[in-house]
Formats: C-alpha cells, structure tokens, sequence
C-alpha cells in the first residue's frame, strides 16, 4: 500500500509539472499573440492582417507572399507582412516609437519584413532591442530622417534593405563595422554625401544598392571585398574613376553618374559578370571588345558615353547575350556579325556612332574622330609629340614660375609685416558659425553642384548671406504681431523691412532636436544654390542657439519679398481692373515652366516632388511669376505634419512622393493644374472637376474655334488667338494625362509655350497696324512633344 500511495504521488507530482509547462507556454503564446494583434491596430488593420483575431493560432497558420508567422518553441523569430505596393501613409495618431516599441516584446525575432505598409516617421533605434536580428526589411514606406545608430549593435545582422523611403543625410560609417552583412540596400532615398570607406571593410557583403539618391565623389576601393556580387550605384553623382572591385561580381551598375575614365582592362576578366550597364556617364578610351564574349554576359549597355574603337565583323560574342546598347558613343568600322546572327529575341542597339551600318542612324567618320580629339583621345604618334611640348613648355614655366616665387615672397612678407598692425578683432556669435558671406568662385565654377542655368538665374539678386538675429529683430520689430503673416507645417512666416529698404519674408523653424550648427549646413548650402529670377529665392539664414550647449534653437530662413499676391489673385479672384491679359497669362506660365525646370535640372541633386499649386505662384512688382514653396528637405524634415493630398492634385508632397526615373512628372502634372486654371479662369475644386475639365478640353482641341473659346475665362476670350490657345490646351491636356511616363517633359513644355507667346505676341502687333490677323507660323500640327 505504501509502494502505491508513493508511486501515485510521484505520478501527481509529474503531471503538475507537464501542467505547468504547458501553463507557461500557453501563457508566453498569448503574450506573443496579444503583441501581434496590438500591432493588427497600429498598422490600422491593412487587408492583409484581415484573418487575424483573438482565436488565430498564428504558429499554425499557412505562410503566404504577403503573410508569414514562423515560431520555434513556441516563440515567434519571424514575421513578413507585405501590404499593396502604393499603400499611403498610416494616420497621424501613428506613433513610429510606440510601434516599434511593440515590435521589441517579440525578443526572439530573427527576421522581421514590412513592406509597403504606410510606415512614417523617425526608424526608432528601440529596433536595436531586438538582438537577434538576422535580417531587417522596411522598404516601400515613408521613414524619414537618419538611419538610428543603434542598429550598430546588431552584431548577427546579415540582411538591411531599407529601399524606398525617404531617409537622407549621409550613410553612417559604423554600417561597415557590422561584422556579418552581406545585403546592403538603400535603393530610392535621399542619402547624400560621399560613400563611407568603412564599406571596404564589410568582408562577407555579397550585394551592395545604394541606387537613385544623391551620393557623390570616388567610389571607396571595394577589390578586398571578396564576396561582392552586386554592385547598384545608378542615378547618383559618382566618379569620375572607375570603381575597383573583386572578380566575382554578376551584377554591375554604374548608369546616370559623372564617371568619365577610361573602362580598366581587368574588367574582361570578370568571368562571372552577367549584367553591367555604364551607360549615361562620360567613360573615354577605347571600348574594350572582349566584353561582347564574357562568358556569363547576358546584358551590357554601354551608351551615352564617349568610347572609341573600331569594330570588325568577325568579333565573337556570347550566344547568351540578350541585350547589347551601343548607342551614342564613338565607335567606328563595322557591327561584329555575332550581334545580328544567333537568337531572334536578341535586341541590339547601335545608333549615333560612325559605324559603316545603312539601317541606323550613324554619324560620319569625321565626326567621331573630331569628337574623340576633343575629349583628349589622342592618336599614339599625337600622344608622343604632345608629351614632347609638354615637357618643354614645362620646362620654360618653371622658370618663370621660380623668379616670380622669389618676388612674391618678399611681396608678401612686406604686407604681412603692415595687416598686423590694422588687424581688428572680429566679433564671435555661435549664431554665425559657418556661414558663407557669398558666392566663391570655387562655388560658381563647381559643375558638379550647379550648372551655367542657375548662375544665369540668379544675377540680380543679393549675395546670399548670413543675418545676425539683431538684424531681423529690427526688421521685424522685434517680431511684433504687425509682421506676422502666417503659420503652416514649415514654421511662421514674418514680414520685415532691413535697414537699407529691403523687404524679406522670414520664415522661422523651431528645432526639434538638439543639433549643433554644422549639422545643418548640408540645407544651407543646397537653400544658397536655389537662386533663380523664376523662384522666391532665400538672401540668407540666423542660427539662434543655446547659450548652454550651443545647440540649435531656431532656424530663420530669410526670401526676398514678392509684394504683387499670389497668380490666382489675379487670375480666378480678379476684378476687372487687376485681371491678367492672356499675354501676361502665357508669361506667367512660361515663368512657373521655367522654374520647375530650375529645379529639376539647374542644381545636382534636382529637386523634385515640389506639390505645386497655383497659390503657391507669386508676382512680382513687374508680374513675373515666382514659385514660393518648393521641397527644401530642411523644411520637409521640420514639418510638424505628415503629407496630405491636396483635392484636385495628380502629386502628393514630398512625404509621399513617388520616385524613379519619372519623379519629375509629379511636377508637371502640378503644373498641368496651374495651366488649366490659368485657362478657364476659376478655382479648381476637386479631382472630379480637373477630369471633367480636362475631357472637356480635349474635345475641344478637335473642334472648331468657337467651342474652343467657350472654355475660356470670359475676362480673355476675345484677345487670344485661337493658335495660341490651342497650343496652351494641348500642353494642359497632355501634362494633366494619368501616366507619368506619357506627360511631356519641361523642356517640350517650354518649347510650346513660347510657340505660344510668339504666334500671341504677332497677332497682337499685326491688329495694332491693321494687318491681317493669320500668324505668319506654320500649322499648329506640325508641334509635337518628344
């Protein structure tokens, strides 16, 4: 009995401990799933997390493309959720903090994937809380701002994509002392500044994307990096070198930087190269032909560059090469025969070279000799005697250099010995630290920043400058409630008079967070560059700072005053005494046209996404046009308030803009919407309206005058003529079309628009003189957008 009594206490005592585990692990399963379904509600319950609910049993459940739970002892170290490619930013009450803060009471997390799912605001560095992080993918959101530094902790991190978000600032250098990654991939942001050399350390990367943002300057040395098989550096500002980097690459793209070396001879030995595109550069010295038969080759794209080379026909290609560009370079004699022969769905391209083709558009053979001397191509025999002069002119400068050193030096001692005794000491604020007193002529003449278009533009306005906070305290008086003109997402705006007459418009920022001054001058140095006689252009910036610490407090942005209201004053809310002529009219838009393509092309990096609108157009004392509000990242990044959709607008603002290569038609859709208001004469309330217009106008462009006129503001109607108001419509029509890719570029807009004010400007001087009213042009058909 006792034997009994012993075995069935032993038998209890097992059964409460199962009991108990299975208690436990019930328990940290409900937990898991709690957190699951707190983040079902933060996400604001997508399409996708739709079968979730309190009986789900989310380690049980079948993994999709979209949704996948992966537990291991009853703990979650996976989670992908995957929402819809355009899905728009989650409401304001979302908190990228306390979401993330949920995310960590998942502690076992070994791969967590959220893709497209309206993610906004600062990555939190809490994510670092998460120390088995194996692989991280947030792209296809809207984070902002810099990638955390916290995440340097991840020691077993392998995988980082954070594609598709508008992070910026530079890349952090700690990136390359994560002691495992082998995916980098930072793919359509706005990352600036040169690549970190701490990328060279990064011994186990295998892929490495750092696409459409804004880097510049060398390419680190990446010939150590063993591993590396893709390399993604398009639609930057790199160069001019050709990248060192490791034999084993499969994937090399350089397209649309500023390389303009020559292609290494080791670059035919990247046996395991399938696709290397180099196109869109400025890459000299001769093509190198063995390209054609790598044996892994399956695409190459080599145009838009300045290559040279004679080809013969019985060059040997690789069968497997699907796609060959040659375009637009300087290659001569004849197309290999292995590029028309083998596979039918093989696409060769080869126009605006010198080659000895009748099918293509080919230059002649002079051309690409003349063009080659003039990109310092030289033949052998040239090479030599030019060395030869060279070493000779050198040799008679030296000289003259020598004895002018001598009396320079003695010049100058002179005139050191005499600024020492009128030296004054100059005054120290933190509030000026750094700042520029005007343009340089290091600053004018560097192309990799701003072209000849924005030193045009900005003659005529002031040197930008830095203003003390005494100086706009004054104007201001001491920002009394009379200069005050209004508040928005990007600061309160002042109105102030400076001591010599000048009117500005301040627009003051409230940091934030705790920054030192040169943290911002990357912003202050793109606002100098934003100079136009077509943009409201900044004169200037104050840093206000903490006495304590010396950080940042407040930012003012200081623009020349536009004192004439805004285009649609005097267009949709004119009286008859203030109303644009349709001259004026076409002027106005040439203006906004001339603008847009100043910022898109005028400054590397363009800016782009600007969520125009017709208010946001001011006029001048002489009624030239000016565009008021346009990205500034410093605002954008500032902002208090998440983007929205204005209610007629074929864009959004710069927090959900759309990138790649057709960003720059958000802009010419927005302008599309200037241009119709600009037409009919009235406000344009909503997107059903803008459709029902626009139909309307497309009509009428086929039809005869008369109805082409009754679409008109009636306030202008009878002084267009009919050529000039055909051409304004088909511009509207075609910048207002729901593809991007079909809405006409800046350039063709511009094109037609002064096609437009040159047929208005001869009738209108014609009629003056009595003279027939027929244009002397020829026939609106022949206008086209390319």
């Amino acid at each position: 009995m006792a034997r009994a009594s012993r075995f069935s206490q032993c038998a209890l005592l097992v059964l409460a401990y199962i009991l108990l585990q299975v208690n436990h692990s019930e328990q940290l399963q409900s937990s898991q799933a709690q957190t699951l379904l707190r983040i079902q509600g933060l996400l604001n319950n997508p399409t996708v997390l739709s079968s979730w609910n309190i009986t789900t049993e989310f380690c049980n459940t079948e993994p999709t493309s979209s949704l996948t739970v992966v537990c291991y002892e009853e703990s979650i170290t996976q989670l992908h959720i995957v929402g819809n490619k355009r899905a728009p930013t989650l409401p304001l009450s979302f908190s990228m903090d306390s979401f993330v803060t949920t995310l960590v009471k998942l502690p076992d997390l070994k791969v967590l994937r959220l893709v497209s799912l309206g993610l906004w605001g600062p990555l939190s560095g809490k994510i670092s809380r998460l120390s088995s992080l194996e692989i991280l993918n947030m792209s296809s959101n809207f984070l902002n701002g810099s990638v955390p530094q916290e995440l340097s902790i991840l020691t077993s991190l392998q995988t980082l994509i954070l594609d598709e978000n508008m992070l910026a600032g530079r890349v952090p250098d700690w990136l390359g002392s994560l002691p495992i990654l082998a995916v980098l991939s930072l793919r359509n942001n706005m990352f600036n500044g040169t690549l970190p050399d701490s990328f060279s350390y990064l011994e186990n990367l295998r892929v490495l994307a750092l696409s459409n943002n804004h880097f510049y300057g060398e390419v680190p040395d990446f010939s150590g990096l063993t591993y590396l098989q893709v390399l993604d550096l398009e639609n930057n500002a790199l160069g001019p070198q050709f990248p060192k980097v490791g034999k084993k690459l499969v994937t090399m793209i350089l397209s649309k930087n500023k390389f303009r070396s020559a292609i290494p001879a080791e670059v035919s030995s990247y046996y395991q190269l399938q696709r290397l595109d180099l196109s869109s550069n400025r890459f000299v010295g001769p093509f190198p032909q063995a390209l054609l038969s790598l044996p892994s080759i399956t695409y190459l794209n080599i145009a838009d560059n300045k290559l040279t080379g004679k080809l013969f026909d019985d060059l040997s290609c690789n069968p497997e090469l699907g796609f060959v560009d040659l375009s637009s370079n300087l290659l001569t004699g004849q197309l290999p025969d292995c590029l028309l022969a083998g596979s039918k769905n093989r696409v060769v391209l080869y126009a605006r070279n010198c080659l000895a083709a009748g099918n293509e558009n080919q230059h002649p053979l002079s051309f690409c000799q003349n063009e080659a001397l003039a990109v310092g191509i030289l033949p052998l025999q040239k090479k030599q005697k030019q060395v030869s002069k060279a070493v000779l002119a050198l040799s008679i400068i030296g000289g003259i250099i020598g004895g002018i050193s001598l009396f320079v030096i003695a010049f100058l001692l002179v005139r050191r010995t005499k600024s020492k005794q009128t030296m004054k000491k100059t005054p120290t604020r933190v509030i000026q630290e750094n700042a520029s007193t005007g343009y340089t002529s290091k600053f004018l003449s560097d192309a990799r920043y701003i072209s000849q278009t924005m030193k045009l533009g900005a003659l005529g306005l002031p040197a930008y400058r830095t203003f003390s906070l005494e100086e706009l305290e004054e104007a201001t008086n001491n920002f009394d409630t009379s200069a005050f003109m209004g508040e928005g997402s990007k600061g309160q705006m002042y109105r102030g008079r400076l001591k010599n007459g000048t009117f500005i418009a301040i627009r003051c920022l409230k940091m934030k967070k705790s920054h030192s001054t040169r943290n911002f001058m990357h912003h202050i140095e793109l606002i100098s560059k934003l100079r136009h006689c077509h943009l409201v252009s900044a004169l200037g910036h104050c840093f206000e700072c903490y006495f304590d610490d010396s950080s940042v407090s407040r930012i003012f942005l200081i623009f020349e005053y536009v004192p004439n209201g805004t285009l649609r004053s005097w267009i949709s809310e004119g009286h008859a005494w203030q109303s644009l002529t349709w001259t004026q009219r076409i002027s106005a838009a040439i203006g906004v046209a001339r603008g847009i393509q100043f910022l898109h092309t005028g400054i590397v990096p363009g800016v782009f996404s600007n969520n125009l609108k017709i208010t946001d157009i001011l006029l001048d004392q002489n009624l030239v046009a000016k565009i008021s509000s346009y990205n500034l990242p410093l605002l954008a990044e500032n902002a208090e308030k998440v983007g929205h959709v204005t209610p007629y607008s074929g864009s959004i603002n710069p927090t959900n803009s759309a990138r790649g290569k057709l960003e720059d038609k958000i802009d010419i859709y927005d302008f599309g919407l200037i241009l119709l208001e600009i037409i009919v004469g009235r406000p344009l309330k909503s997107r059903k309206e803008v459709d029902l217009l626009k139909n309307q106008l497309q009509a009428v462009i086929t039809a005869d005058e008369s109805a082409r006129r009754s679409m008109v503001d009636p306030a202008v109607n009878k002084a267009c003529l009919d050529e000039s108001l055909k051409t304004m419509m088909e511009v509207c029509v075609r910048c207002l079309l729901k593809n991007p890719a079909e809405r006409p570029s800046v350039e063709d807009v511009l094109w037609n628009l002064q096609f437009a004010a040159q047929v208005q400007d001869a009738w209108h001087s014609q009629s003056s003189e009595g003279s027939p009213i027929s244009p002397p042009w020829p026939s609106h058909q022949h206008l086209s957008f390319h």
